[in-house]
């Protein structure tokens, strides 16, 4: 990959990394003294990425900056991604590269609230770690256990959270475009 397309990916990844953090472009300037207008240029590529800029984006977001420029992994293969809290729930991603498939591993606290099913884009994959999941997808409300799994196309109206007395833990592939994931139980054999 050319220096050019490295740094033609740096603007969606870094809207795609506020977005997903749930950051405005005003609060992410006031907390790096970046310009509204000089971070949107930035993320719609009109403006070239530069050391300067990324340094006070990497740290607000407290990712590493090769995450912000999508620099290729050397030696260790180890994903050593920081959790994130996002609505309760904690998330420990599982991939690094941005787009196409994402893998998580999610713990979801035991809550009591009703469940207020969502739909969007995408295709979801869930395998029960520990503890008791509950999945309501369109007009179906089960429970998966440990040990189990799920997939389902995201635009179907969906929830989930914990069923049990603790919280559940799982894995969790999600795949942006509608991606179907494929898994073989054992590998195919050569003829």
């Amino acid at each position: 990959m050319s220096t050019e397309d490295v740094l033609a990916e740096v603007g969606p990844r870094l809207r795609r990394i506020r977005k997903e953090r749930e950051v405005t472009l005003a609060a992410l300037s006031q907390a790096t003294g970046i310009s509204v207008s000089t971070l949107s240029r930035l993320e719609s590529g009109l403006r070239r990425p530069s050391l300067e800029l990324l340094l006070p984006i990497a740290q607000a977001h407290q990712v590493p900056l090769d995450e912000l420029v999508g620099a290729p992994p050397v030696g260790d293969p180890r994903v050593r991604a920081e959790p994130v809290r996002r609505h309760g729930r904690t998330f420990w991603p599982l991939t690094r590269q941005p787009g196409g498939l994402q893998a998580y591993k999610v713990l979801e606290p035991r809550r009591t609230e009703e469940p207020e099913p969502r739909s969007h884009e995408g295709y979801e994959w869930l395998y029960v770690l520990s503890g008791r999941l509950r999945l309501v997808l369109g007009e179906h409300d089960v429970v998966l256990a440990a040990g189990e799994a799920a997939e389902f196309d995201t635009r179907v109206p969906h929830w989930f959270g914990s069923a049990g007395e603790g919280p559940v833990e799982f894995l969790s592939l999600f795949g942006p475009q509608g991606e179907r994931m494929h898994v073989r139980a054992r590998p195919a054999v050569r003829t």
